[in-house]
């Protein structure tokens, strides 16, 4: 904390179905005098995941659903762009991220405030690779199956999860709706680091994608089902959880990390769980979750050794509490860290985070700039079925700025000229990538088209008038 100046930390850590470390550290929020404990409520982001894959786990333990049932059984109306993919895609290539969705598929229209019956109807249009023999991480594709094993369950995803593991647990403080989370009188808010700076932050309300990254909780409740985890599905003495369904959420299933690529090794991903194998051969399991907009957590586990650690924190992802954790199992096994683990991970992170950032900087228009037409020749609105529409107009001055107006809620983005039809707008949400351009194609005479380039990742981001 000293060396990032991360506001607060809460850490803990489980060993042989006992919590041996539960504290806090830090503050709540900045400017703020409340300090962190176990009992602080985070939001976790990703780590909701690996929750998930227990909550589904004991759906399957009681022969609700399957994890290899097809889509098709239980949510009819879920479609992928291939019909095979669409006919056969099931939950449990869903939760481990080898439908061929491209990488984080559907997050851009959260930003722009869709909800998620539209990104889940909206999935149909992404451009898919190749079904089972690719992997791209796509949080709407793991909540399309999760919300089709609660529909089968006959209750909403929050409820199912709360009936199956929050309540059996005593995991009071747990929940997968933001609500939950926003009136909790012991939590941590959201901060982001600006120009060196740490200040408090909003993170998107993920309610949406609720099984893959909407839960909340705090490190007293997540023990608990650490030692769930630990023993088996077994809590305090009593099976809550069938042990064969939860094995198969450990195992490999998709090849996350190339083993050939450079200074790589293998990295797979489970049902939920990233699964791994350390140098002794034991089965290593992880998530972190990561918020851009003001938090980050992991969870590790060893189940061999029945020994895990759980590190929420309420700052912007930049490797601190995946080398908490990191520095944790090095001294568990080596008795000391072997590895500058904060220095390794704070590049790992920054290197994963959100690539959407254009290759031009509009920040600096080129010295030959040439002019824009006449604004007249942009305005007007254009159609795209998967953004839905966007409306160019005037800027209210009167003057020859201009702004688009894209998303339900009308969220508008005044332009900056860059060069001829091309101009810049600043990208907003959780997955902002700073300034990105918007190039009107024209001909010789009103614009045909308008292409958004942060919007453009997987060709849909084409706009026609």
């Amino acid at each position: 904390m000293r060396k990032t100046g991360v506001p607060g930390v809460a850490v803990g850590v489980v060993h042989r179905d006992e919590v041996v470390y539960a504290k806090g550290f830090g503050v709540r929020e900045l400017g703020r005098s409340e300090k962190v404990g176990p009992a602080t409520v985070f939001q976790l982001a990703s780590l909701s995941k690996p929750l998930a894959s227990t909550v589904v786990s004991g759906a399957v333990g009681r022969k609700i659903v399957g994890w290899d049932d097809r889509m098709a059984v239980h949510d009819p109306g879920f479609a992928l762009k291939n019909p095979y993919v669409t006919a056969n895609v099931t939950v449990a290539d869903l939760f481990s991220h080898r439908s061929g969705l491209p990488d984080h598929a559907g997050d851009l229209l959260e930003d722009l405030g869709y909800s998620r019956d539209y990104i889940l109807g909206h999935l149909r249009l992404e451009p898919l690779t190749p079904f089972r023999a690719s992997y791209a991480y796509t949080n709407y594709g793991f909540t399309a199956a999760g919300v089709a094993v609660a529909d089968a369950a006959g209750r909403s995803w929050p409820r199912l999860a709360a009936d199956t593991l929050f309540k059996p647990l005593g995991m009071d403080h747990s929940s997968y709706e933001r609500a939950d989370y926003d009136k909790a009188a012991d939590k941590a808010s959201a901060h982001v680091e600006v120009d060196g700076r740490w200040k408090p932050s909003t993170t998107e309300n993920a309610d949406s994608q609720a099984p893959a990254g909407g839960a909340s909780s705090n490190v007293d409740d997540l023990t608990k089902w650490m030692r769930l985890q630990l023993d088996n599905g077994a809590y305090e003495g009593r099976r809550q959880i069938d042990p064969a369904a939860l094995d198969r959420t450990r195992i490999p299933h998709s090849v996350a990390m190339d083993p050939l690529a450079p200074a790589g090794e293998p990295g797979f991903y489970g049902l939920g769980w990233n699964v791994r194998y350390d140098e002794r051969g034991r089965l290593r399991l992880n998530h972190s979750g990561a918020f851009d907009l003001g938090a980050a957590t992991e969870v590790t586990l060893l189940p061999g050794e029945r020994l895990g650690i759980v590190v929420l924190t309420n700052g912007q992802p930049i490797g601190v509490p995946e080398a908490v954790a990191a520095a944790f199992f090095d001294i568990a096994q080596n008795g000391r860290q072997t590895v500058d683990w904060l220095g390794f991970y704070g590049k790992v992170v920054r290197a994963a985070a959100y690539t959407g950032v254009s290759p031009t900087d509009y920040a600096e228009p080129p010295a030959d700039a040439k002019p824009a037409k006449a604004a007249a020749t942009y305005t007007g609105t254009y159609a795209n079925d998967y953004y839905g529409p966007v409306t160019v107009t005037v800027t209210g001055d009167g003057r020859r700025g201009l702004s688009m107006t894209l998303g339900p809620r009308g969220m508008s983005f005044p332009l900056k000229h860059y060069t001829g039809d091309t101009f810049s707008y600043l990208t907003r949400g959780e997955n902002a990538a700073g300034l990105s351009g918007v190039t009107f194609h024209t001909g010789s005479g009103k614009a045909t088209s308008v292409t958004i380039e942060h919007l453009n990742a997987g060709g849909l981001g084409v706009f026609r008038r």
